[in-house]
């Protein structure tokens, strides 16, 4: 049995258990710490750590396993606590989550993350940078909709234009990013070729989902929460829909799926039907969000552009 490595990280330390010989260890969340983990690790190449994402704590250590090439799985919160609670560990201690990620990637067959380089790091935290300033953007816009004074409403426009300034230097920084990177360039002009993807869109593609092009339809279509998911028991059928995945790039395919209902012909088609049979919009513009990730994988597995035949 390969050693398999679970981690509970918190803000100051990381809780780490190992299966099969269940050693322990603690250590600092801090590049002191890291090289300790490091050294206790040792150089199995088929070593696998599993731990769950926790907002900017896990990014320091994340960008370390990838520097020392260990294979690393993301584990949702939910889909741990799910699997916490079939094996019945009911309390939650980082002792107890640190042994339960182990557990979990010792017993279920996950895929391990392609390590992310140094510039993919640098894309992400522009990226989280850019959803904050366009949450900024909203609140101040609604805000507006409801001031009433005159010195109110000018701070706001004011504000409102400071916050568009600094979202065009950081789409700016992003392009920037992506295109002094051969690789990465590459597969932007891929994904930009696609009628309906523009710049803004396939960035975020290649920052959220840099797996693309890796994987299967099915998989493509799951990792991005697209993959309907099914419900029937016996005679009973349910609505199928759509859940988990990666939320910020199902945000960044609505727009690109709804011009491409208009230039992409063959996925103009596809809207089109189901709302013919009397679907909701909502249903049919889901569905062309998923062919496009799937369309989209396609073609960076290919190393093709996007042609009216492309297969979609």
């Amino acid at each position: 049995m390969n050693d398999t490595i679970g981690i509970d990280i918190g803000k100051d330390t990381l809780v780490i258990h190992r299966l099969p010989d269940k050693a322990t260890l603690e250590v600092g969340s801090n590049k002191a710490g890291l090289t300790t983990l490091l050294r206790w690790l040792g150089r199995d190449e088929a070593l696998r750590v599993v731990f769950e994402p926790t907002g900017p704590y896990h990014r320091l250590l994340e960008k370390t396993l990838a520097a020392a090439n260990i294979a690393m799985i993301k584990v949702n919160p939910r889909q741990a606590r799910r699997f916490a609670e079939a094996i019945g560990r009911l309390a939650k201690t980082d002792w107890v989550d640190a042994a339960m990620l182990a557990r979990l990637g010792a017993t279920l067959d996950l895929q391990a993350l392609s390590p992310k380089s140094e510039i993919l790091h640098d894309l992400r935290e522009l990226r989280v940078a850019r959803q904050g300033r366009v949450k900024d953007r909203i609140a101040l816009t609604v805000r507006l909709r409801h001031a009433n004074l005159a010195l109110i409403k000018h701070q706001l426009r004011l504000s409102i234009r400071q916050v568009e300034a600094h979202l065009a230097e950081i789409d700016a920084a992003i392009l920037e990013a992506v295109r002094a990177d051969e690789a990465l360039s590459q597969r932007f002009d891929i994904l930009t070729s696609i009628p309906g993807i523009g710049e803004i869109a396939a960035c975020a593609m290649l920052i959220e989902m840099p797996e693309l092009g890796q994987l299967d339809a099915r998989q493509a279509a799951a990792l991005a929460g697209l993959a309907p998911i099914t419900q029937q028991s016996g005679k009973w059928k349910g609505h199928a829909h759509i859940q988990g995945g990666r939320a910020g790039l199902r945000r960044s395919l609505y727009m690109p799926a709804l011009v491409a209902t208009r230039y992409n012909a063959p996925l103009r088609e596809k809207y089109q039907k189901p709302i013919a049979s009397g679907k909701a919009a909502k249903i049919a513009i889901t569905a062309i969000m998923r062919k496009l990730i799937v369309l989209a994988n396609a073609l960076l597995r290919d190393k093709r552009n996007w042609t009216p035949n492309s297969s979609c």
